[in-house]
Formats: C-alpha cells, structure tokens, sequence
C-alpha cells in the first residue's frame, strides 16, 4: 500500500499527543477544531488503523499512534536539520537546538557551557529542558531533543553516548544537626528526618522519591524550593536536610552553617554522559555545541 504523508498532518499527530487534547492540538497547528478532526480521521482512514482512544478527559494514542508519533517527530527534526544545514550555506548559521539535561548538568554546567556558546553563535536558539535521566535518554531516542546530558550510560537505539563529567550527590544539614557528626551516612538513615527538597518540576525530586520508594521508606518534603541556593538557606535556618550536588554545596558551605556528609550509597555517585541520536546527522551549529559540551568535560580531567 502506497504511503503519502502530509507535514500538516505529522504535526498536528505530534500536537495533539503532546496537549492530549484534540482541542489544544488544534490550536497549536493554527486548525480550527472541525478541520483537525477531520484530517485525523482521513489518516486513520487512509492507515486503516485508529491513532487516538478518545474519551471525555481527551484523547490517547494507541500502540499504533505512538508509533505514528515517534517517526513523525523524527522525520520533522530531520526536515529542520536539513533547514539548518542549508541556511548555513546562505546568510550565517540559523537555527536552534533542543538540549534535556538532568538537574546536575541543568544548574551547575550548562549555564557557563551555553554562555560560551550563544555568544559564538549569535543566530542560534537553544531550548533547554530539566527531565529524568531516563526520560533524557527518551527524549534523544525519539527525536524530541537533539542533544542530552544523562546520569544514564546506555538504552535507547541509535544512541550514541559520550564521557562527560562526575555527578556526586551529597547531604546537606546545619552544623548543629545530629548526623552533622557523621562524615558518611546511608541514605536510608536520613530519612528520620524532614528533607529541604527542589520543586516537583526538578529532576533530582522525583530520583529521591524513587530512591526512597526503592528502600520501603517514605521521604517527607518539609518545604520545597526552586534552587541549590534557596534549599542551603532553608538548610542553615534548621527546616530540615537536603541532598543536593556536592560541587553546589560547596558554593554555599562557606557562607552558611553547612555540613556536607558524604552518601554511600552506589547511587550518589554517577558519570554524567552526552547523547546523541547519530551524530553525524546533527547539524554542523548543533555539532559544534556537543563538542563544546566534550571539551568541558575533558577540562574535568585536567582539573583533577
């Protein structure tokens, strides 16, 4: 059976799915609602296959619409690469680069990375998203990022994963705390205690939940905030502990009544790793940005 494809269409599937609403998917294509419907249901037709579970909350995809959504992405991500390189051939490079980090990367290198940068590359746009180190790894997979910096080594097919930097996770209390006398500790011992916590929308939120829920043990958020800084300060003012990157804490130990505690759990300790969906297929600026990302990584090294 012949296939035709329209771009309207892949982009209002990959809408759609993201809103999981017909409604906003529409929106987000500059459709009206009848036309949106009735372009979905002539591809269901013409794929011989429904796409979406639709119910009163919205709608889903199904098995076969995930798979539509997955290649219509990449397929769109290709046709923008394919913009980008030939723009660089016209008026100067021209384009923009979807980077997901984890929270590490996210706070403590990519704002000096991406300074560096942007200042290089002034007609480029980076958007740059806080995700799961899985959901990094995911995001590159099915084209939805360009480019990802994971505590994850490995999954995803066609992923190719680069070395890049150490990510030690560490507790943080008031000198005057009673795991203060400590210079390690378990991380099932800490949770006695009521924990500082970055927001809901942080990455390291849902990895200690995960990580408490993994022991049988239930984590208590005292309070919730939205930066390394913010957590050290709630810290100091006696509202509980935290576990925060160790390269962080130290900016902050210095200034405030501190104590960073070593964690020994396997988990504290993890190799953060650049990936890539083949890199040779990124366009040159989005190159030029993941060897940027390999050379800091290097400077780790030589620091050491």
């Amino acid at each position: 059976m012949a296939m035709h494809f329209d771009l309207t269409d892949m982009q209002l599937m990959v809408n759609v799915a993201g809103a999981q609403s017909m409604t906003k998917g529409a929106e987000r294509s500059f459709l009206s609602l009848p036309a949106a419907s009735n372009r979905v249901k002539n591809l269901e037709n013409h794929l011989g296959t429904a796409l979406f579970y639709r119910n009163s909350q919205g709608v889903t995809l199904t098995p076969s619409g995930e798979a539509f959504v997955r290649h219509a992405r990449i397929v769109l991500r290709q046709l923008e690469h394919l913009r980008g390189d030939i723009q660089e051939y016209a008026s100067g490079v021209k384009g923009r680069v979807r980077v997901y980090a984890n929270t590490t990367a996210m706070n403590e290198f990519m704002p000096a990375i991406l300074a560096q940068y942007l200042a290089a590359h002034p007609d480029v746009n980076v958007e740059l998203r806080e995700r799961l180190s899985y959901l990094v790894v995911k995001a590159v997979a099915d084209g939805t990022a360009d480019i990802g910096v994971t505590a994850q080594a490995g999954g995803g097919e066609s992923i190719e994963f680069l070395p890049y930097r150490t990510d030690r996770l560490a507790l943080v209390t008031h000198v005057d705390h009673p795991l203060a006398a400590n210079t390690s500790v378990d991380f099932d011992e800490t949770l006695t205690y009521d924990y500082v916590g970055l927001s809901e929308a942080s990455a390291i939120h849902a990895f200690l939940l995960q990580a408490a829920d993994d022991l049988g043990r239930v984590l208590r958020f005292r309070v919730e905030v939205s930066n390394f800084e913010a957590a050290c300060r709630m810290i100091a003012a006696h509202v509980g502990i935290g576990v925060i990157p160790e390269s962080a804490a130290r900016r902050y130990v210095k200034d405030m009544p501190l104590k960073i505690i070593s964690l020994n759990d396997a988990w504290a300790l993890r190799r953060l790793h650049i990936c890539v969906r083949q890199f040779d297929r990124l366009p040159v600026f989005a190159k030029e940005l993941v060897s940027l990302l390999v050379k800091d990584g290097s400077q780790e090294q030589i620091d050491v």
